[in-house]
């Protein structure tokens, strides 16, 4: 059950860091959202075998990690948990794409392999992103950045309530395990039957508690528009920012930085 609670409980850290107060987290939520996705689009814009194109745009998640003092190790332990899912996309690509593309020494690297490799990286920096995005804004900024964005209402509200969705489930669940394992001391574990069950009845407690929040929001005066306290200002600082980093992922996306870098190396050596 510690583990369960502790799983839970890391769920909101994410929103937690957003309100730490380094350089990145005073940055309008609508340039980070901007550079993220413009981020994003150039990532998933390389040919499939690119592997060394991609490397230089580490740079990124690495700097605004440092500039907005997050923790590495929960960060890299979000990407493990995910990862699976990034491993299952690019596995069969050794065994589709058999063709030898690369020769080094005794060994022979084929196009699957090479694939494979460049799908995990694009996992990395497209997912490690978007983490930093929530934990230097918080879920709840990026919303109001979309609805400032001019992104439809609707959208922003139904992409708002599922992400709060998700916490009252898993507070549901939470409760249904504790009760569990208090009556079951903890040793017998649920079969299948019980197991469908208390999905079923887990399903059900969620949609009767989201509708008792969502009576208590109308009651309170929500009516789908986002209020927040906060009022967002785009200042020169701002511009800067989604400029400079906008204009840094044309440059690692037309030149490669590490072949530029190679050759120059190679030159050095040969004279």
């Amino acid at each position: 059950m510690a583990s369960f609670d502790s799983t839970f409980l890391d769920l909101g850290r994410l929103d937690n860091l957003s309100y730490n107060d380094t350089i990145i987290h005073r940055i309008d939520p609508r340039a980070k959202l901007l550079v993220t996705v413009g981020f994003i689009v150039v990532v998933v814009s390389f040919p499939k075998y690119a592997v060394t194109s991609l490397v230089p745009l580490f740079f990124f998640p690495i700097l605004m990690v440092y500039l907005a003092e997050l923790p590495v190790g929960f960060l890299l332990k979000k990407l493990l948990i995910v990862s699976p899912f990034a491993v299952f996309i690019g596995i069969f690509n050794p065994f589709l794409d058999r063709e030898v593309l690369v020769h080094l020494g005794p060994f022979n690297i084929t196009g699957g392999w090479i694939s494979f490799g460049s799908v995990i990286l694009r996992f990395v920096l497209t997912v490690g992103a978007a983490l930093i995005l929530i934990a230097t804004t918080s879920f709840p900024g990026i919303c109001n950045a979309l609805d400032r964005l001019k992104v439809p209402r609707l959208f922003v509200v139904q992409l708002m309530l599922l992400y709060r969705f998700i916490f009252v489930l898993t507070e549901e669940a939470l409760r249904m395990v504790r009760a569990r394992r208090m009556r079951s001391f903890d040793k017998k574990r649920p079969g299948l039957k019980q197991f469908v069950q208390m999905v079923g009845l887990l399903f059900l407690r969620t949609l009767e508690r989201a509708e008792r929040i969502y009576l208590a929001m109308r009651s309170r005066g929500f009516d789908g528009e986002i209020r927040t306290v906060k009022r967002l200002r785009f200042t020169l600082r701002d511009l800067l920012f989604l400029s400079l980093f906008i204009t840094l992922f044309a440059v690692f996306r037309f030149y490669n930085p590490s072949q530029l870098l190679g050759n120059l190396v190679f030159q050095a050596f040969q004279q």
